[in-house]
């Protein structure tokens, strides 16, 4: 891996927290992502499955956890089965992690082979009522493609059909969604090699750069700084391209007087950051389009200062709603007409803001969190508000990625990107 070594205290803590909200002879099961083929002998590179890595730091392919946290026989009450490795696997693919690594790794004592899986099992199961299951259930989620994780679970409850199902992800989803200090420290180390490649690319934009160039700055300065690259499919959209929303074609032409909306963030240890600024192509906005920059930032200040725990999600979003249609109405982009006429289901701003504020960020980009519970301490969230106007040929969209604090203002973990217009500017030329 490029990252550095995690300390392992984290996935202890992990594992203890989870365990405690397990029911009494149960066990549950974890497994890592599969290597998915392209075609012939290619394969797409590895991710592992962030739940897995979450509970043992475990960053390796076919690595299965199981925590039966009251088992009769205390060596079982955490087992970790990993890839055997030999001499001819670390001179074709590497080196492998060794029982040693592993227990190093994730501070598990009990590591066996894969090989050995079916043995233990069959014991364990002996002892256990439950089998936690571990299924998608992100409320983004759209998954076509059979999982190890599924081809497992199908085996699982066929071969002891008599135990009890339950669900681990509900449990994650409230866990992962509350971020360790350790955490925090790698999600800022994400930002800080994101702020790196912003920086970078203020002094590189010009008229006539390309947008695929513009990515191939962004992925130099990231992976030079110990990152795999981009936390999730860069955006680099200029003109009007910046209108749609999920644009990743990133094959433009960037010209003289346009501007570039770039959602690009670097991840660190498999921990994302997520960025967005927009920034003009010739290094200076237009009266118009810093009028227009300048309210979506003032939305996203408005935005931040509304993340405080006790918060429901769904509430902040009409009170950034609020905010937002003031300022289109100062844009003359809304009419007072307009806002009464409006429909309570899709409020008139929606025509120039027509996606969330805020999700949570971790692990993944969209990460896991219960959005119908209160905001806590030490979630983040992204705050990224945007205005986009199609008729006159440019969207901005701004985003930062913040913890809720306790007390006092969230904390922004990209406090030292430059985001104010004259800033912006200033530093482009």
């Amino acid at each position: 891996m490029k990252y550095h070594p995690i300390n392992s205290a984290l996935f202890i803590k992990n594992r203890q927290n989870f365990a405690s909200q397990m029911k009494p002879k149960s066990m549950a099961i974890f497994n890592s992502n599969d290597i998915y083929p392209i075609s012939a002998d290619s394969t797409m590179p590895f991710e592992q499955h962030r739940d897995i890595f979450y509970l043992s730091g475990v960053d390796q392919e076919e690595s299965v956890l199981f925590l039966f946290p009251d088992c009769p026989n205390e060596s079982l009450r955490e087992v970790l089965f990993v890839r055997e490795t030999n001499e001819h696997i670390a001179v074709w693919e590497g080196e492998k992690l060794t029982k040693e690594a592993a227990t190093k790794t994730s501070g598990i004592k009990t590591i066996y082979w894969l090989q050995d899986l079916k043995k233990v099992l069959f014991e364990m199961s002996s002892y256990a009522d439950t089998f936690y299951i571990n299924t998608n259930e992100h409320y983004r989620a759209t998954v076509e493609t059979e999982t190890r994780e599924d081809r497992f679970t199908k085996w699982l409850l066929a071969k002891y059909p008599a135990h009890s199902v339950a669900k681990s992800n509900p449990i994650l989803q409230r866990l992962r969604s509350v971020k360790d200090q350790i955490e925090l420290d790698l999600m800022q180390q994400a930002c800080n090699i994101t702020e790196k490649g912003f920086r970078r690319l203020l002094g590189f934009v010009k008229p006539d750069v390309w947008e695929y160039e513009i990515e191939a700055e962004l992925l130099h300065e990231f992976v030079r700084n110990r990152s795999k690259g981009f936390a999730y499919t860069p955006i680099i959209a200029s003109g009007n391209n910046a209108n749609v929303l999920h644009y990743i074609e990133n094959n433009q032409q960037c010209k003289s007087g346009d501007l570039i909306l770039l959602d690009v963030a670097a991840e660190y240890a498999n921990y994302s950051s997520d960025l967005t600024r927009t920034i003009p192509v010739s290094g200076k906005f237009s009266k118009r389009q810093k009028a227009v920059y300048n309210a979506v930032n003032h939305v996203k200040k408005e935005a931040t200062k509304m993340l405080t725990p006790g918060v429901l999600w769904k509430e902040y979003h009409v009170e950034v709603g609020k905010v937002m249609t003031s300022e289109l109405l100062k844009l003359n982009l809304l009419d007072k007409a307009d806002v009464q006429n409006e429909d309570p289901n899709w409020p008139a701003y929606k025509k120039y803001f027509m996606h969330g504020t805020s999700h949570h960020i971790g692990l993944d980009t969209h990460d896991y969190g219960l959005l119908h519970e209160p905001m806590q301490a030490n979630m983040v969230f992204t705050v990224e508000p945007g205005i986009y106007i199609p008729d006159e040929g440019f969207g901005i969209r701004l985003e930062d990625d913040v913890v809720i604090q306790e007390n006092g203002a969230p904390f922004n973990l990209m406090q030292n990107i430059p985001i104010e217009a004259d800033e912006i500017e200033d530093l482009m030329n």
